[in-house]
């Protein structure tokens, strides 16, 4: 299963987040469904059957760690020229903390986890279809989006499956296949 621990924002932030971006949908990029709007803690890529229990096992305990904490969708930024996002603000140490914990418990489950880098929490809006679509536009238009603070607590192990039928513009889909409390 292709797996990623994540924090899913509630539906009024999505429906605040939704409000920000729709004035701004147009042709030259290439936006995420709804439905695909998440904070990825850990992306863990094709993981093997007989690894899920461990790793199950290792999250909940990183949930039980971790305290609920306090996050709203921010501002907007981009990585490269291709991808635009929206940033989070609240209590950014406890959502890079478990970010750190979600990761070190797919290590530990035995899932090959790659080079760690500097969490950088965002949730991806759109990508650019070619090297001529300007972000600044819409950096500039979602500069001042700021959400309403939620309560961060749960932690959720999504499956991600990615398109294969060759329709044009299908998204992937993403299937949530675990959650844990947060309960520090």
């Amino acid at each position: 299963m292709r797996l990623f621990a994540a924090v899913l924002p509630p539906a009024a932030a999505v429906a605040e987040l939704r409000e920000a971006v729709e004035p701004l949908r147009d042709d030259r990029l290439k936006w995420a469904a709804e439905a695909a709007w998440h904070f990825t803690l850990a992306f863990m890529g094709e993981v093997r059957d007989e690894v899920l229990p461990e790793l199950h096992a290792r999250l909940a305990r990183a949930a039980h760690h971790t305290a609920p904490f306090t996050l709203r969708l921010h501002g907007a930024g981009h990585f490269g020229e291709r991808t635009l996002w929206t940033g989070a603000a609240g209590d950014l140490p406890a959502l890079r903390l478990l970010a750190d914990r979600a990761e070190a418990a797919a290590w530990r489950a035995g899932v090959p986890m790659g080079q760690h880098r500097r969490y950088t929490p965002h949730v991806t809006l759109a990508r650019s279809r070619d090297a001529s679509a300007h972000l600044r536009p819409y950096l500039d238009a979602l500069a001042g989006f700021e959400g309403t603070p939620w309560q961060v607590g749960t932690l959720s192990l999504v499956r991600s499956h990615l398109p294969v039928s060759g329709v044009p513009r299908e998204q992937p889909r993403y299937e949530t296949v675990g959650s844990w409390p947060l309960e520090g």
